[in-house]
C-alpha cells in the first residue's frame, strides 16, 4: 500500500541522513507527547471540521504521535506502512480524498480496520533550512473533499509547530550555555540577549509585503534585549485584492508569552482566510487561548480587513480586542482621528468575550497608525507620553507618509530618557496621493 521509504540512491541516503540529523537536533523523540502541540491538532481539528487530527514526527523506523485530538492516544507505531512518512515526501500538503479507493491507501491498515479512515490530508513540518520533520495531520471516516483555504491553514498550522520547536530548541541551548558557562558571565548576558533577540525575530513577518497603491512600514523597539515580550503585527494577502493585518500585544515576557504571540499569530492568519468579519476571527483567536489549559496570557489586538477603492484609497474594517484606537492622519497638518469600534474585550480572559468592528475609509494623503502601549505609557523626562503626546506629535506629520512617520517616531523613541519600559510595535499604511482625487465610494 505504502511505498517502501528506504533510499534507494546514495544521494536518497544522504537526504535521509540530513533529515534525521534535523529532527535529531531538536531532542523530542521519547515516548512523553508535548503537550504544547496539543492545541495545534485541536485547532486542525476545529477549522477543518475533522473528528480526528494528530501532530506527527518520523523517525528512521517509527512514527511519533507528539500531538492527538479525538483519537486513543498513541506514543508510536512503526514506520512502514504509514501516512506521515508517505506525506514527508511531499514539499506541498499531501491529500487522499477517498482512502478506500485510492490506491496510495486502499490497504492501509486505518483504512481497511479501525478507525476506518476514509479521507486524510497532511501539510509537511518543515524546518527553516527545508528538513521535512513530519506532519499536522486531520483524519474523517468518510470521504470528503477539501479546499485550498483549508490546506492553508493546516500549512499555517504545521508552520505553528516549528515555531514551538524552535522555541523547545532555543531553551534548552540557553539552559546548556548557561550551566557549562556560568563562571563566565558576560558571555552568558551575551547568549541570553542572543537568545531572546533570536526568538523576537520568529515572531514577527521578516518583511511586509508589497501591497499594490499602500505604503507600508513598521518598527520594534525591544525595551530590554535579554527578555521576549509578546508585541506582534502581521500584514497579508487574503486573495481577490484583499489583505489583511493585525497589530497587538500578549501579557507578560518571556518564552511563555512568546508561545502564545506565536499562536496569536497563526491563529489569526488561519482565521482570516475563513471569516470575512474581523469581529470573528478574534472570536477564534479568543477560544483558542482560552482551549489550552497551559496558557494564561491574554492579549489586545486590532485586527484590520482592506480592500483597495477605485478612486485610489481603502476601505477598512477594523475589530478591536481591548486595544488603544489607532490613529488616521491627514490629509494635511493638524488632522489626527482616533479609529476604535465602540467595545471589543481582551482576547483570552473571558469565554462570552465581544469584539467590535468599525469602519473607516482611508483615502489618498491618510496614514493609518497603530501602535502598542509601551509608547503611550512611556515617561520621558517622568512624564507619561500618553496618547495626547502622541497625537501631537503625529498632528504636524499628517501628509508625511509611512516611512517618513515611522523613522520620525523610530527616533522620538530612541531619544527618551528613560528609554520605555516596555516594547513597543509601530505599523503604518499609507495611501499615497492619486490624480482620481481619492473621494470615498457612495
Amino acid at each position: 500500500m505504502v511505498a517502501d521509504h528506504a533510499p534507494h540512491t546514495d544521494d536518497d541516503a544522504r537526504v535521509e541522513r540530513a533529515r534525521l540529523a534535523a529532527l535529531a537536533r531538536y531532542d523530542v523523540l521519547d515516548d512523553e507527547p508535548l503537550g504544547s502541540l496539543d492545541r495545534v491538532a485541536r485547532l486542525a481539528a476545529r477549522l477543518l471540521d475533522a473528528p480526528i487530527a494528530t501532530v506527527t514526527l518520523v523517525d528512521d523506523d517509527r512514527i511519533w504521535f507528539k500531538a492527538g485530538h479525538g483519537s486513543r492516544r498513541l506514543t508510536h507505531t512503526g514506520r512502514e506502512p504509514g501516512l506521515a512518512a508517505s506525506a514527508i515526501g511531499q514539499d506541498e500538503p499531501y491529500v487522499v480524498r477517498d482512502a478506500l479507493n485510492d490506491p496510495r491507501t486502499a490497504r492501509h491498515p486505518l483504512v481497511t480496520g479501525d478507525p476506518g479512515v476514509r479521507f486524510y490530508a497532511a501539510a509537511p513540518i518543515t524546518t527553516l533550512d527545508g528538513h521535512r520533520l513530519g506532519t499536522v495531520d486531520v483524519y474523517d471516516t468518510c470521504p470528503r473533499d477539501i479546499g485550498a483555504r483549508e490546506l492553508e491553514a493546516l500549512s499555517d498550522l504545521a508552520g505553528v509547530v516549528i515555531d514551538e520547536l524552535e522555541l523547545r530548541l532555543s531553551a534548552l541551548t540557553t539552559v546548556r550555555a548557561e550551566r557549562s558557562r556560568r563562571q563566565a558571565s558576560d558571555r552568558t548576558r551575551a547568549t541570553m540577549e542572543g537568545f531572546a533577540a533570536t526568538l523576537q525575530r520568529t515572531l514577527l513577518p521578516p518583511s511586509l509585503p508589497n501591497v499594490p497603491g499602500l505604503e507600508l512600514a513598521c518598527h520594534y523597539h525591544a525595551a530590554s534585549p535579554q527578555n521576549v515580550t509578546g508585541d506582534f503585527y502581521d500584514v497579508f494577502s487574503l486573495g481577490d485584492g484583499r489583505w489583511a493585518f493585525f497589530l497587538g500585544d500578549v501579557s507578560g515576557h518571556g518564552a511563555s508569552a512568546a508561545s502564545v504571540t506565536s499562536l496569536t499569530r497563526y491563529t489569526l492568519r488561519a482565521a482570516a482566510l475563513h471569516h470575512t468579519d474581523p469581529a470573528a476571527a478574534l472570536a477564534e483567536l479568543n477560544t483558542a487561548l482560552l482551549i489550552d489549559p497551559h496558557v494564561r496570557q491574554q492579549c489586545t489586538v486590532l485586527f484590520g480587513l482592506l480592500r483597495t477603492t477605485p478612486e485610489g484609497g481603502f476601505d477598512i474594517t477594523l475589530a478591536s480586542g481591548g486595544h488603544p484606537p489607532a490613529l488616521k492622519l491627514g490629509p494635511g497638518p493638524g488632522v489626527v482621528e482616533p479609529i476604535c469600534p465602540d467595545g471589543g474585550m481582551l482576547a483570552g480572559a473571558f469565554p462570552d468575550a465581544e469584539f467590535a468592528t468599525c469602519r473607516t475609509y482611508l483615502r489618498p494623503g491618510q496614514t493609518l497608525l497603530l501602535y502598542t502601549d509601551g509608547l503611550t505609557e512611556a515617561r520621558p523626562g517622568g512624564k507619561f507620553f500618553g496618547e495626547d503626546g502622541l497625537a501631537d506629535f503625529c498632528a504636524d506629520r499628517g501628509e508625511a507618509g509611512a516611512v517618513r512617520l515611522i523613522g520620525e517616531l523610530t527616533a522620538l523613541i530612541g531619544g527618551f530618557r528613560p528609554p520605555p519600559a516596555d516594547d513597543v510595535a509601530l505599523l503604518a499604511l499609507h495611501a499615497p496621493h492619486t490624480a482620481s482625487g481619492g473621494e470615498p465610494p457612495a
